[in-house]
């Protein structure tokens, strides 16, 4: 029972922090199906401008009202096209609802790592633990593939800062969601990194999420990262995962 527990609370904290991520680059995405990043839409990945092939080091936090942390989570985030990579070790995430022995216990059981991958030209989103080697894959919605035609991004030029070196445009930019509803995000664009926003935030009641890129390298992934592994076993389904798992875990010390 308490190995059941723990999966369920690795994938929580997975969708916590794929939920912050996502929350952070586009306000108003949502997490859909088991335990993966399928809100992520064509629209949220206009933020990027013209950099649609990049790598980099980034950091998810989020903010309560009164400005302390809630959540942080440091990650690797690919972007081809409209193909997005996340790389997270769980152990690395700090969380008030997740104590540390539970992240190494996540950790000995092999699903402290996971990757997610959303691959909107086959309509799929895939989230992998690597040191299982098993994958969940689910399907993608039309509208979290293609961007609404009123899509276009309204900027407000808000001043100049310098942000972890780079001299930044501070940039108010109006997204709307699929709904129609219009979603404020500031970005600062470094204009050493062709406009490249090294720092979203974006404003939910009365939290604040904020993502910071670090290591930004303006060239092409490799596109295999953008697909499952082959010798991964892939699950269709979240319990048929965990039961899988389960089978595989150590079994638990006696009581004396």
């Amino acid at each position: 029972m308490f190995l059941r527990r723990l999966m369920k609370r690795s994938l929580h904290a997975t969708l916590s922090c794929l939920a912050l991520l996502l929350t952070t680059i586009g306000a108003s995405a949502q997490i859909g199906g088991p335990g993966g990043p399928a809100g992520m839409s064509a629209t949220i990945i206009k933020l990027f401008g013209e950099n649609r092939a990049f790598s980099a080091k980034a950091e998810v936090q989020l903010l309560d009202g009164s400005q302390k942390e809630v959540a942080t989570m440091p990650m690797d985030f690919s972007l081809l096209d409209k193909n997005i990579r996340v790389e997270m070790d769980l152990t690395q995430a700090k969380n008030r609802e997740m104590p540390p022995a539970a992240m190494e216990s996540l950790k000995q059981m092999g699903m402290a790592r996971v990757i997610s991958i959303v691959n909107p030209s086959k309509k799929l989103a895939y989230v992998m633990y690597p040191d299982q080697k098993v994958l969940l894959s689910f399907g993608l919605k039309n509208e979290e593939t293609n961007a609404p035609a009123n899509s276009n991004l309204e900027k407000k030029p808000l001043g100049n800062e310098t942000v972890d070196g780079h001299a930044c445009v501070k940039n108010k930019v109006t997204l709307t969601d699929d709904t129609g509803k219009p979603v404020d995000v500031i970005l600062w664009n470094a204009s050493d990194l062709k406009d490249f926003p090294v720092q979203i935030q974006t404003k939910e009641g009365d939290n604040t999420s904020m993502m910071r890129f670090h290591q930004v390298q303006l060239t092409k992934p490799d596109s295999a990262l953008f697909e499952p592994p082959a010798d991964y076993t892939r699950f269709d389904s979240q319990q048929e995962m965990m039961q899988a798992i389960l089978k595989k875990a150590p079994p638990a010390p006696d009581k004396k």
